[in-house]
């Protein structure tokens, strides 16, 4: 049993992650303050969270900068341990050669492929497995049990806040689709009651016109729209 003041402690942090993810909004938001506080809770060289998104595990958070891989590595469930971990919801604890067990599979070169020990826990939401949250160790470390179950705690705890805010997140991106679609399409009947274009031809020169001056479609289209705004407020600007 843990002391006292390591209870203490314990409960405090579980204060501290409750308080910290229900201020957070974003996806991503969520995900660093869950990385932030792990590795605050036990101390490790790594921190990793994958999210479970279209039957694959996608690295979205990490202690140490990954530009290069955040975001962008993807797992398949199953997959080395972290995907072993997904597949299987339970926990794996090694305490040193890390890169030796039969499930560790190295992910793109990361320096952390060579770390000694690693614990890897399920993120739970409702009994589906929604990501993973990986430590890892340059030097042998044996996790105790605590920390096993500790981690293992969050991991139930984030589940149900990862899963809100990643709706969040779909329905934002949806309405600024839905948004730029809405604009794309008064700034095709701009140009084809302006220029006697066809429907793909203006489309085309939206197209066109963002490809070379290296501004999104919206960006082409709102300026359209606003053009022509100005054009027809032109007769009462006099006045």
């Amino acid at each position: 049993m843990p002391l006292p003041s390591e209870e203490s402690r314990e409960v405090a942090f579980l204060h501290e992650i409750g308080s910290r993810i229900a201020a957070a909004d974003a996806l991503h938001e969520v995900l660093e303050r869950i990385v932030v506080f792990v590795a605050d809770l036990v101390k490790c060289d790594s921190c990793f969270l994958y999210v479970c998104e279209g039957g694959e595990l996608v690295l979205r958070a990490s202690k140490n900068p990954h530009p290069e891989a955040v975001d962008r590595l993807k797992l398949r469930m199953g997959e080395g341990i972290t995907g072993w971990v997904a597949e299987h919801r339970q926990p794996v604890a090694v305490s040193g050669n890390a890169f030796q067990d039969p499930r560790f599979q190295a992910i793109g070169g990361l320096p952390e492929d060579r770390y000694e020990a690693f614990l890897s826990v399920p993120i739970l939401s409702r009994d589906r497995v929604v990501g993973v949250i990986n430590l890892q160790h340059r030097l042998p470390h044996d996790h105790t049990p605590q920390e096993i179950q500790l981690i293992s705690t969050i991991g139930f705890l984030v589940g149900a806040e990862i899963e809100m805010a990643r709706l969040e997140t779909q329905v934002s991106e949806l309405s600024e689709q839905l948004e730029t679609r809405k604009i794309v399409e008064r700034a095709k009947g701009i140009l084809q009651r302006e220029l006697g274009f066809n429907e793909n031809q203006a489309y085309s020169t939206l197209q066109r016109q963002s490809r070379q001056r290296r501004k999104s479609m919206k960006e082409i289209a709102e300026a359209i729209v606003l053009a022509d705004d100005v054009k027809r407020g032109e007769p009462g600007s006099g006045s």
